[in-house]
């Protein structure tokens, strides 16, 4: 891609970049820090739900969105894409002046990282409209500065996160994985969600986060039956706890023939891991029809991180 300037403006008039949903397939948290955060071991999945986010030159900075509960989406600077554009600019002593038109696919609020995914493709998409030229090392340096789950956003495949989640090692994946995701009605708070861990666990040992060698292993061989004998999610009792309707939803999809199944994240989506794509699309009926959830998504996986579509 070239950065080419003419007389300092950049050549650009519009940017797209499309940046995937993730899901945690692990998700191993440990006691609370004194800093408040929790140490992760987060094995991150990239997943074919896609946000667009298209960057073109404005007045000042500003933030429009579509798509499925565009509502609910910040317009302000308490968005992760302004925040990118913000950060870019105030590193390269660029105007902020550009409008992102978020075209949203990715649940909102629903523990896949649509807000963070976002902040990635604001950076990238950024970068080539101002021409920048930032190194993938600065743009993930910015990424992690935002939020511990943005630099995934811009890595995507398959990586360990670790830290905050925010240190990411790729992870090899020898094949296809196939997924459903129930979409639950209203979100559920992050913070939250780790406010009732920290209660339900407060009496407890909690052990240090490692990764799962037998998650690992899985997802190097591209086996669907080893993946759902490992998946795991340590946030899944809080999230229940919080929304004790999501165990219907897990029901619905185990019985329906999913592999596995689990709380995404810090929830209210949940993942259903199955053998292939004709059974994605029997388990999404079937979680339809249970009424259980509002929507049900499929997806598979892997999918490539933040990445130009139009420029």
């Amino acid at each position: 891609m070239s950065h080419a300037r003419t007389g300092g403006v950049p050549v650009r008039t519009a940017v797209t970049v499309r940046v995937p949903a993730k899901v945690n397939v692990q998700l191993a948290v440990g006691a609370a820090r004194p800093d408040g955060f929790h140490d992760l071991a987060n094995v991150f999945l990239a997943v074919g739900l896609y946000d667009e986010v298209t960057a073109t030159p404005a007045d000042e900075l500003r933030i429009t969105c579509s798509g499925p509960d565009a509502d609910q989406v910040p317009l302000d600077v308490t968005n992760l894409a302004a925040r990118a554009a913000l950060a870019l600019a105030e590193r390269y002593g660029v105007e902020p002046a550009v409008h992102l038109h978020i075209a949203k696919d990715i649940p909102v609020a629903g523990g896949m990282a649509g807000g963070s995914a976002d902040g990635a493709a604001a950076l990238v998409a950024c970068d080539a409209l101002w021409g920048t030229g930032a190194s993938r090392d600065e743009l993930l340096a910015i990424c992690a500065e935002l939020g511990s789950d943005v630099p995934f956003g811009l890595v995507g495949g398959a990586a360990l996160g670790t830290g905050r989640g925010e240190k990411l090692t790729p992870i090899e994946v020898g094949g296809a994985f196939h997924w459903v995701f129930a979409v639950a009605d209203g979100g559920l708070s992050t913070p939250a969600v780790y406010g009732e861990f920290d209660r339900l666990t407060a009496e407890a040992d909690v052990p240090e986060p490692t990764a799962s060698p037998a998650l690992l292993a899985a997802l190097r061989s591209g086996d669907s039956g080893a993946l759902a004998g490992a998946l795991s999610n340590d946030l899944q009792p809080a999230a229940l706890s919080l929304r004790p309707s999501l165990a219907d939803t897990l029901a619905a999809g185990t019985e329906a023939g999913a592999l596995a199944a689990l709380v995404s994240g810090s929830g209210p989506t949940t993942a259903f891991l199955v053998e292939d794509e004709a059974m994605a699309l029997k388990v999404a009926d079937a979680l339809l029809a249970s009424g259980t959830c509002r929507n049900a998504r499929v997806a598979p996986a892997p999918a490539r991180g933040a990445h130009v579509v139009t420029a």
